[in-house]
């Protein structure tokens, strides 16, 4: 049993890798389950609907498969004994290179084009993305205003404000290319980020 339970998920697997790399690639609209049983590995492309409901499901569970590389920071306790502007860095660091990935990115625009048509993948990208990383945030801010470190402010308003910076950093990058003569490097956009960001929250 315990051998079959392991194929099972062994198989499942590569359905969703095969599918991130076709989504990636392709957009979900013009993504074929031919293209995507290929791209797996597998010999039929009927078998994908013996692991998923449907071709929606199976983006759910791609989403679903690439929350864990962000959220592993908010779960690092280490963390939460760093100073505000090594904790915010690290953070900031993660949350903009976890963006910057070529396929994250290709998925997020993925994802954004079908939530526009489809409600409830909107619910789906939150529950698995940004709801888990949100509420480790606001842990670590929390913790942090509570030590006297940070005043109080509201902590769903600094993670907009903090996180948002690099969604639009990352999109204008794909909306106006690499040779936009204004365009921060990264690690300059980074530490303005947390520079601002603590200019209105660290303590007096």
């Amino acid at each position: 049993m315990a051998g079959r339970d392991e194929e099972y998920e062994r198989k499942r697997q590569q359905i969703i890798d095969g599918a991130l790399a076709v989504f990636s690639k392709k957009g979900f609209d013009r993504a074929t389950n031919q293209e995507i049983a290929r791209a797996a590995g597998i010999a039929s492309p009927g078998l994908i609907y013996h692991y998923f409901d449907s071709k929606t499901d199976l983006l759910r569970q791609v989403m679903s498969s690439r929350a864990p590389l962000l959220q592993s920071i908010m779960r690092d306790e280490a963390l939460f004994d760093m100073p505000p502007r090594e904790g915010l860095t690290r953070i900031g660091a993660a949350f903009l290179d976890a963006l910057s990935n070529a396929d994250n990115l290709q998925l997020f625009r993925v994802t954004l084009g079908e939530s526009l048509r489809n409600p409830n993948m909107t619910g789906a990208w939150h529950r698995t993305s940004s709801l888990p990383v949100k509420r480790g945030l606001i842990r670590y801010l929390e913790a942090k205003m509570e030590a006297g470190e940070l005043r109080r402010a509201n902590p769903l308003a600094v993670i907009d404000c903090f996180l948002g910076s690099f969604v639009l950093y990352v999109l204008s990058g794909e909306l106006f290319g690499p040779s936009d003569a204004q365009r921060l490097e990264p690690d300059v956009m980074l530490a303005e980020a947390v520079e601002i960001l603590l200019q209105g929250l660290e303590a007096a």
